[in-house]
């Protein structure tokens, strides 16, 4: 075809298809010549076609050409001057991805090509290369916006209703028996009815997908048969990963992304997703030249004060410098896409900490907050930070401001060191339970700032938890070296796999307690797939390459029982205001009332002294929650009223007995749940009466309820 060349506009940054053309734009402000690169299809090795960029307005390299339609690939090579002691490696021998594709087909295959220097020479990366990258190299592709959306809706489900559901997009459906064998592992799986049903007995109200953006596979990853599974390696912020499609058609995996969407939100289900803006793929000085290192080097990564290096808050070999105004703008721009375009109902954002440095500490007053507050599309959304990096003064837990919710590594430490009998605190066992106020209350903040969670992806899966003391790791390859060392965990008394009927039994009673203790406390709580089906890594506490049966849920072994309890579980804690408080806690009087909205009591009834509280060997403990305390009002100005509980904590490997309150508290108690026994029931429990004595088995949870009627 002929090419007519325009202008163009700088603004929108990437390719836009305004139905008669296509606008180019792109951020390049040290470059001296931008080439596009035009591909007739994905077969070519090289550009059929390369034009070269005459207009520029001030940083920004645009370029107009009519008849260009959605489906076109395409790609930049870049020119300036390669001094990688002062922060530049241009390389017009190394074709580029657009930093702002919405679409990328194919993966890297990886070869020296890739690299800006000759790899084995002797100046290293001060060398140049001048071998081509395309051949080499996945394009971007120029999309259709457009999509029938049918009215779809955010749900928009307030912070104290939300049930958050950490999701592997491919491992959550590659082993799934009732899901077609060609859509497995794909955006198309997660919105498929078996499981938008599967989430909604579940009792899941978000599914926080783990990185869908376009990212990389580290070589060395590959070249040992192994890939980076997890995907923390983007290299293009505004592309759904295409290995995640079921169609290799490259723009439909746009379309697949917006129509799984759409149909979670049918299902009143919203969509939060774990981005990384702290880095990219591209690694350090030693790393290969995909993108941003090869639009602009110094306008996009942090440079130490000797610029041939990068500045790593990451562990990964560079950070993006988020201090710089067309990086926080490339992540803004990124975030609203996926917003409006994509209609995602908020963000994880990985090591966060990074994101709000500014010159080398962490600050709540950066720009990154800044220009997040003032936005009005941003800001409406969730926004979850895991709340620390690598670097010194990086956890920065508690620390974040008004509007943002936390993974709380707090709450989950403490869990973790209650339920197996570490030296702690009750005191502190006692803060993590009612929502932290500890971190979030003087400022502000509400109970929901904090995001509980006993696991996550990193780490051991809850059977793991209570299977594993050491991890294991070899399958990595990596000589058992990577992965946390310190997990918190407890074996039971053996370490793995076992027949022991009592170890067992010990095993899955802590199971149970972690998602009792996770679902009765106050915050935001975060369940792990497969953590409800037992799912096992074997012991590998570090499962980032490992995309197979290890990751994967194997819907065949699912453990029913504890699926079985965890759904009862969840529909306790979604029947009963009194367990997702919206205030804090008072301690004081209720109005009308002579108790208090909570209370705390030891095993004999009496109520928790300073003592108590101090004791590191002290594992019982008994929680007062009334009913009328909640001090919050419906949307139509009614109080919010709810049955008072009163939950009863035993981490002793031996029985306890328990005496139970005065009247005045409640005349007839019905237990509704114990962990002890397996039960859950918010019908036909036994009744205990006031001032009775109650025995909590050893490692064990029990939740007695005294009706509102009464």
């Amino acid at each position: 075809m002929e090419i007519m060349v325009y202008p163009g506009s700088p603004f929108p940054l990437g390719a836009t298809w305004d139905g008669q053309g296509v606008n180019f734009a792109i951020y390049a402000e040290n470059a001296t010549g931008v080439e596009l690169c035009l591909f007739n299809s994905k077969e070519e090795q090289n550009e059929s076609i390369k034009i070269r960029f005459e207009e520029r307005t001030h940083h920004v390299w645009h370029i107009r050409i009519p008849g260009l339609k959605p489906g076109q690939l395409y790609g930049y090579r870049v020119h300036g001057p390669y001094e990688p002691q002062n922060g530049h490696r241009f390389n017009p021998n190394k074709f580029l991805l657009d930093p702002y594709a919405k679409a990328i087909s194919g993966s890297i295959r990886w070869h020296d090509s890739l690299f800006g220097y000759e790899l084995g020479h002797p100046d290293g990366d001060l060398s140049f290369s001048e071998v081509d990258s395309a051949p080499f190299m996945p394009r971007a592709v120029v999309i259709d916006p457009n999509f029938n959306w049918e009215e779809d809706k955010f749900p928009r489900i307030p912070y104290h209703k939300t049930i958050i559901y950490e999701v592997h997009v491919k491992g959550f459906t590659k082993l799934h028996s009732y899901i077609p064998e060609n859509i497995r592992g794909t955006y198309s799986a997660l919105a498929h009815p078996v499981v938008i049903n599967y989430l909604k007995e579940l009792g899941i109200t978000a599914v926080e997908l783990m990185p869908v953006h376009y990212f990389i596979s580290e070589r060395h990853l590959e070249e040992n048969g192994k890939s980076n599974y997890w995907g923390y390696n983007t290299i293009g912020f505004f592309a759904p990963d295409s290995r995640y499609a079921s169609s290799d058609v490259s723009e439909e995996q746009v379309y697949e992304f917006k129509n799984m969407v759409k149909e979670l939100h049918k299902a009143g289900i919203e969509v939060i997703l774990d981005v990384v803006y702290n880095h990219t793929g591209e690694g350090n000085q030693w790393g290969p030249t995909f993108s941003f290192r090869g639009v602009d080097n110094a306008s996009y990564y942090r440079l130490t004060n000797d610029k041939r290096y990068y500045m790593d808050y990451t562990g990964t070999g560079n950070t993006l410098n988020a201090r710089l105004p067309n990086v926080l703008q490339l992540i803004m721009d990124s975030l609203r896409y996926w917003i409006l375009e994509m209609h995602v109902d908020g963000f994880r954002f990985d090591l966060a900490s990074t994101l709000a440095r500014e010159l080398h500490e962490v600050g709540r007053l950066s720009s990154f907050f800044a220009i997040i507050h003032q936005d009005p599309i941003i800001s409406q959304v969730k926004l979850i930070a895991e709340p620390w990096d690598i670097g010194e003064g990086g956890y920065m837990v508690g620390n974040f401001p008004p509007g943002w919710a936390e993974w709380n590594g707090k709450y989950r430490d403490c869990m973790r060191d209650y339920w197996r009998g570490a030296y702690s605190m009750l005191s502190e066992f006692a803060d993590r339970l009612t929502g932290s106020s500890d971190l979030y209350k003087n400022d502000y903040r509400n109970p929901t700032a904090s995001v509980n969670f006993i696991t996550a992806h990193d780490g051991f899966t809850l059977n793991d938890l209570v299977s594993y003391n050491e991890k294991h790791n070899k399958d990595n390859g990596e000589n058992n070296n990577d992965g946390e060392s310190h997990n918190r965990s407890w074996n039971c008394g053996t370490e793995g796999t076992t027949d022991d009927p009592g170890v067992l039994s010990l095993r899955n009673k802590q199971k149970r307690n972690f998602l009792t203790t996770l679902f009765l406390s106050q915050g935001v709580p975060m369940l792990v797939a497969g953590d409800e089906l037992s799912r096992t890594q074997n012991g590998n506490n570090n499962a980032y390459c490992q995309d197979n049966e290890i990751s994967w849920i194997n819907w065949e072994k699912a453990d029913l029982d504890l699926l079985e309890f965890t759904k009862k579980l969840i529909r306790v804690y979604k029947d009963h205001n009194v367990f997702s408080r919206r205030e804090w806690f008072k301690g004081q009087p209720i109005k009308g009332r002579r108790l208090t909205d909570i209370a705390w009591f030891s095993p004999d009834g009496k109520k928790m002294t300073e003592e108590n509280w101090q004791a590191g060997f002290a594992k019982s403990l008994a929680v007062y929650l009334d009913g009328h305390g909640i001090h919050s009002k419906n949307y139509d100005g009614k109080p919010i009223l709810d049955d008072s509980f009163y939950l009863i904590f035993n981490a002793h490997s031996e029985p306890v007995e328990y005496k139970l309150q005065t009247k005045r508290y409640g005349h007839s108690w019905i237990k509704i749940l114990d962990t002890g026994k397996n039960f859950v029931s918010e019908h036909g429990g036994e009744p205990y009466k006031a001032n009775s004595k109650i025995i909590a088995d050893g490692f064990s949870v029990m939740l007695l309820k005294y009706p509102l009627a009464h």
